[in-house]
């Protein structure tokens, strides 16, 4: 956006990741090869999980999850409304009929107590999105899905690291990462998909390889959900630096929040007991006692050189394409329509130096006449 000078989200990235992909291009291995086989052992070690397996893309590591998991046609999944619409198509795509169960505003995500009465004969699996950085309350909603024999698969795009009870998110079900270019790590496109299930990684890695154990021998109908030796370079050296970027993510949000927490009408995010945010955003909400709406703070910071971003100016199914999907059942979510109206996100990422903490805290006190 013109006029920005402390971008919402930067990327950038360095000589280690430049050598390391420079090194495939020199090897003439440019499809998966070893370099994915030592991203894949970084998300095992992230994660704590047996299993990690590369994709494409975080969207097809949710469709192939949903393969795995064994989801049938006309089979029902539970998920939030308050998330990236690739929630919401990949289980389409595999099929599902999607149903929502309304967030808590404390933490953007599945709220427990609401999601058993969305729960039916037909549903198969729980979908809790881990949104911002931080995770979703598993020590409620894993105990809940286990209890009606659902699978769970989380949406773990943006919480690369983040963790409930010291255990990491990705590992209480089946845990779906993106590596776009935004996120906390990335490969320009990419995704991850942990598992502790042997059976189903074997088919998660069936499913990404056109359903081959060898070369011509197939076992059954799958994809080219592959990723490639090029993206996986360019993640492995920050896989290698994620705990120090997540500290100086952290780091930018408690500044913020020192700075932001006594404006009347700024709701600043809270890290939930028992959970380490990795903050991939840093998401406020703007209530109706502030002196000005949401849109017009946003319009105030960019008139002062500082971004911000709508993350995410509707509930899902409040698009006309959703609305009225066969796919989709619309239940009233007041939780999600809320945030909806009220959140902005403001920078948070690492390569905030003091002084942009500093422009972004004063910027914002200046439109609330503060």
């Amino acid at each position: 956006m013109s006029g920005i000078e402390v971008p919402v989200t930067a990327v950038r990235l360095g000589q280690e990741e430049e050598q390391l992909v420079l090194s495939v291009l020199r090897s003439g291995h440019l499809a998966q090869g070893p370099m994915v086989e030592r991203l894949e052992a970084q998300f095992r070690e992230l994660t704590g999980t047996a299993h990690a397996v590369a994709v494409d893309n975080g969207t097809t590591a949710l469709v192939a999850a949903f393969q795995a998991v064994g989801l049938q046609p006309g089979d029902e999944v539970v998920t939030s409304p308050f998330t990236f619409v690739a929630t919401v198509n990949a289980a389409l795509e595999a099929g599902a009929i999607v149903r929502f169960a309304d967030i808590g505003l404390d933490d953007f995500a599945l709220s427990p107590s609401l999601v058993e009465g969305c729960i039916t004969g037909r549903t198969r699996a729980l979908v809790p999105v881990h949104l911002y950085g931080q995770a979703a309350d598993m020590t409620a909603l894993a105990p809940l899905a286990a209890r009606h024999g659902l699978a769970v698969v989380e949406d773990a795009a943006q919480a690369h690291g983040a963790t409930i009870g010291g255990r990491p998110v990705g590992s209480f079900g089946v845990g779906c990462f993106s590596l776009y270019a935004t996120k906390n790590v990335t490969t320009g496109e990419g995704g991850m998909i942990t598992t502790d299930d042997d059976g189903l990684a074997d088919r998660l890695r069936l499913l990404r390889n056109q359903g081959m154990r060898a070369r011509y021998e197939y076992e059954l109908a799958g994809h080219n959900y592959r990723m490639t030796d090029l993206q996986a370079a360019v993640g492995i050296p920050q896989m290698a630096r994620l705990d120090e970027l997540t500290e100086r993510r952290r780091a930018n949000a408690a500044a913020l929040t020192e700075g932001l927490a006594d404006l009347d009408g700024l709701v600043v995010p809270r890290e939930m007991a028992g959970r380490r945010h990795v903050y991939h955003q840093y998401t406020v909400r703007v209530t109706a006692d502030a002196p000005l709406d949401r849109d017009a703070l946003a319009k105030a910071l960019a008139g002062a050189g500082v971004g911000s971003g709508v993350y995410y100016p509707r509930a899902v199914y409040d698009y006309d394409c959703y609305r009225g999907h066969p796919g989709v059942v619309v239940d009233h979510c007041p939780g999600a329509e809320a945030a909806a109206r009220e959140v902005l996100s403001l920078p948070v990422h690492p390569h905030l130096t003091s002084v942009d903490v500093e422009r972004v805290i004063a910027a914002v006190r200046r439109a609330f006449g503060a």
